[in-house]
């Protein structure tokens, strides 16, 4: 065995086995967080940020009710974040606007029931969106500006969580890939791993798309697999937009140093990472369409991440049905970030035995055994 038994092995270090980490560790637990590459390089590097759910009305109460708590941690958590390790998460009330084609009923009545004021989202009060997006494309009614919709960095929000992991006293092992888990009387007993065994009290999941793989039969009817994401880098002297535009599955993210994000495909391919010259041009023609001055502005980077999918977005947090000590929070597809510091809550709360915000069943339906 590795060392000292400790109370939690966390298997996975993107953003939400990082703040897990966090969580626990605050608690006073001693936790290592097992990585099979490097730290917060897979998923959780690799999205746009967006704390939103692109169409949220497109979405189940399961999926928004959990959008929606956890993206109003955002601003208390980050603002923590840089007060204790100096790393800026740039959090972001930019607003989001959203272009048709979209279901505009279910649009109007989701932005009732949050109290975002539909009158006052027409396009005309935003003018300097009306320089930017090309107005031919669009009749003025059509248009939709969410105005509370956030950002953050991705590798900011990263790096400001593995620092505090080490700031707290945890330990983080990379290149080190789980190979077996080993179990016996209704309890994970110890890991196997490419460096060694290891074994903790308690096991916390949080490996995204390589979830259901490293559980093996332990994985029930858990139904998590890659969905291969690629992304688009441009770089502006300034912020070429005033807020993200989202048109379909295609979004435009304005950083505030200029850099803007082009995203995303959605791809059933496996775990392969490559980036396709199909999907650069794919993702290039459609933004330029909108935004015709990126046809001007060479490509500064393209990349591909591996998303964890579930059925309809929804994650698996909490406890194994048939294992105790072993615990979850996976699968939460295209909205980790967004979903990271609630699921983290919830699964805290899980292994404390405290009282959960609202009904987190769905969260535990995705073993298929309930």
């Amino acid at each position: 065995m590795n060392g000292v038994t400790q109370d939690f092995i966390v298997i996975g270090a993107g953003i939400i086995g990082l703040a897990a980490a966090v969580r626990l560790l605050e608690e006073g637990a001693t936790v290592t967080i097992l990585e099979r590459g490097k730290v917060g390089q897979e998923s959780s590097w690799a999205g746009g940020g967006i704390l939103s759910p692109l169409c949220p009305w497109d979405y189940s109460d399961a999926v928004t009710r959990l959008t929606d708590y956890s993206a109003a941690m955002f601003p208390a958590w980050v603002a923590e974040l840089y007060a204790l390790t100096g790393i800026d998460a740039q959090y972001e009330v930019s607003g989001m606007l959203v272009l048709p084609p979209y279901h505009a009923e279910a649009a109007q009545t989701w932005c009732i029931a949050h109290e975002v004021d539909v009158e006052q989202n027409v396009f005309t009060r935003f003018l300097p969106f009306s320089e930017q997006i090309d107005p031919l494309h669009f009749k003025v009614e059509s248009l939709l500006f969410l105005p509370r919709i956030a950002q953050v960095r991705n590798p900011h929000l990263l790096c400001a969580l593995h620092k505090q992991v080490l700031q707290l006293g945890g330990r983080i092992i990379e290149y080190c890939e789980v190979q077996e888990i080993i179990t016996q009387n209704n309890r994970l007993h110890w890991l196997v791993t490419s460096c060694g065994k290891w074994c903790a009290d308690r096991f916390v999941i949080t490996a995204g798309a390589w979830s259901k793989q490293m559980l093996g039969k332990h994985a029930l009817g858990l139904d998590i697999k890659p969905m291969r994401g690629q992304m688009l880098l441009y770089k502006f002297e300034e912020p070429p937009l005033g807020s993200i535009v989202l048109q379909g599955d295609l979004y435009l993210i304005p950083r505030r140093d200029g850099y803007l994000l082009i995203g995303s495909t959605v791809e059933d391919v496996g775990f392969n990472k490559q980036t396709t010259p199909a999907a650069r041009e794919h993702l290039s023609e459609r933004a330029q369409r909108l935004l015709p001055q990126l046809k001007a502005m060479p490509l500064i980077n393209q990349w591909a991440g591996l998303r964890p999918g579930s059925p309809s977005n929804i994650p698996t947090i909490g406890r194994h049905p048939l294992l105790n000590n072993l615990f979850i929070n996976s699968g939460h597809f295209r909205y980790g970030v967004t979903m990271s510091p609630g699921s983290t809550q919830i699964l805290l709360n899980e292994i404390m035995g405290r009282s959960q915000p609202f009904d987190t069943s769905p969260y535990q339906k995705g073993w298929g055994v309930y």
